[in-house]
């Protein structure tokens, strides 16, 4: 398991995008995967960023880890900022047109789509999401 902990700052995104990607690329991550990782964490990184500590900035921990047996890449982002369960908002209607449907949840929604997994817990005062991928 390896983690990086950096400021949730929107400029440090592909800074997390590049420490994951190398975790990945170790692994001989198959492209599809890797891109649909990527996305993922310039959502729920994004998310972090933009709405945790607002207006303020705090710390964000993002942890990569390797099961076998199948094989699949758990990524797990933590932080300290304001409870927030992305999961439980209802997914949105992706038969209205966008000028019908209500703004946002889309990015969330995607990452549900294209993770074999994720989960959300607060605890000790902590926002841990988690997604897994198998690769």
């Amino acid at each position: 398991m390896k983690e990086l902990t950096i400021d949730a700052t929107v400029d440090n995104i592909t800074r997390v995008t590049a420490f994951v990607d190398e975790q990945l690329e170790e692994l001989g991550c198959p492209v599809k995967a890797q891109m649909q990782i990527d996305i993922a964490i310039d959502e729920l990184f994004g998310n972090i960023a933009h709405y945790a500590y607002n207006p303020d900035v705090g710390p964000a921990t993002v942890r990569v880890e390797v099961v076998k047996d199948p094989m699949a890449v758990i990524i797990t982002f933590i932080d300290n900022g304001v409870q927030y369960d992305p999961l439980a908002k209802a997914d949105p209607d992706t038969t209205l047109s966008a000028e019908e449907r209500e703004i946002g949840g889309l990015g969330i929604y995607m990452v549900k789509k294209s993770m074999d997994e994720i989960t959300y817990e607060y605890k000790n005062g902590q926002n841990i999401l988690r997604i897994k991928k198998h690769i």
